[in-house]
């Protein structure tokens, strides 16, 4: 990523607004002009936000602070998102960032599920932003802060969205995450809104068959993430825009992961799997989109090209699976999954 502070006038901007609109819609200002900054696309931040700045909305009201006695109280509360956001805003400069989030990710991490997993993915683009900061040759404090708060604000989202699904079983084993996700049963009712249909799930596919090692995660989150954008280039027409989110959330935890003990990476995975199954469970497709060829192009090009139809989830899946050719240059499918999403989702107004 080249640094030239363009991310940070951009997360200035959006720091004045709220994590939501119109209820329960998300802002995804803050993970798109991240996305955009990492794959060397500075120039369309600003424009895309410009473009974008309509669809935000004042944050709410504070009404008591969170303390230390009472966050389990708070936890799972949407009226109290602007209180979260002053806890984490004030303890992410109290302490190293790591620690901050090593102690509240165990917390957050049932709960993935709420808010359509955006919180996570949020906290995934801040985490991805500080690491690169840390590692530019001449980091600037000012950057630096204004990263710190970003993440404070992602996990103040994740916090007050906070929805666990109880009574998740699992069914037969499977041993390859593509045909877990080929075997998640679908949702018996698969209408009305995402809180609706994701309480409807009750079983997924065992995977990993077997719990894995810690050392094993890194590369089964891989596969997790890869299967998913392999899978909606055939079954996107579930839903274009919803099942983005079975292979974002997934990678939001494989970016998260270097900076946690590893005592927390199986976890970690078991919640990223549930997260995709769940979200492939209520958006099931009809049919299986045929196969084709498609042109590559360079990374950068197709984020390019993401930026320029301007959905907020054409950028960010096109990112994840940017993410992913990046470990299997040329793979025809991803490929075809960008494609497809540029093809479906409606562009950006």
């Amino acid at each position: 990523m080249r640094e030239n502070g363009v991310l940070e006038e951009a997360l200035r901007r959006l720091h004045h607004t709220g994590p939501e609109r119109r209820g329960r819609l998300s802002n995804h200002g803050p993970m798109v002009v991240e996305a955009l900054a990492h794959g060397g696309q500075q120039a369309r931040v600003h424009r895309w936000l410009d473009r974008y700045q309509h669809r935000t909305e004042e944050p709410l009201p504070r009404r008591s602070p969170i303390v230390a006695e009472d966050w389990r109280l708070a936890l799972g509360d949407p009226g109290r998102l602007a209180d979260w956001t002053d806890h984490f805003t004030r303890a992410v400069e109290a302490e190293p960032w790591r620690d901050l989030l090593v102690r509240w990710w165990p917390r957050l991490l049932p709960g993935l599920l709420g808010g359509s997993t955006h919180p996570t993915i949020r906290v995934g683009h801040a985490v991805r932003a500080l690491r690169a900061w840390e590692a530019g040759p001449d980091p600037d404090p000012e950057c630096g802060r204004v990263r710190r708060a970003e993440l404070a604000h992602g996990l103040a989202y994740w916090a007050a969205r906070h929805h666990p699904v109880p009574g998740l079983r699992y069914g037969s084993r499977r041993e390859r995450a593509g045909a877990a996700l080929e075997a998640t049963p679908p949702v018996p009712d698969p209408r009305g809104p995402y809180p609706a249909r994701v309480a409807q799930v009750e079983t997924v596919p065992r995977w990993p068959a077997s719990p894995p090692r810690p050392e094993r995660v890194p590369g089964a989150l891989t596969e997790l993430v890869t299967a998913a954008v392999r899978r909606y280039a055939r079954h996107a027409e579930g839903d274009p825009v919803m099942l983005v989110h079975a292979a974002t959330a997934p990678e939001a935890v494989r970016r998260v992961l270097p900076e946690l003990p590893p005592a927390l990476w199986v976890p970690s995975l078991y919640g990223a799997w549930r997260a995709s199954a769940s979200v492939t469970a209520a958006y099931p497709a009809h049919g299986v989109l045929p196969r084709r060829s498609v042109e590559p192009y360079a990374e950068e090009e197709l984020l390019a090209r993401a930026a320029t139809h301007g959905d907020a989830h054409t950028v960010k899946f096109t990112d994840t699976a940017v993410e992913v050719l990046a470990r299997s240059p040329g793979d025809g499918d991803i490929l075809l999954a960008v494609e497809r999403a540029r093809e479906l989702i409606d562009p950006a107004e």
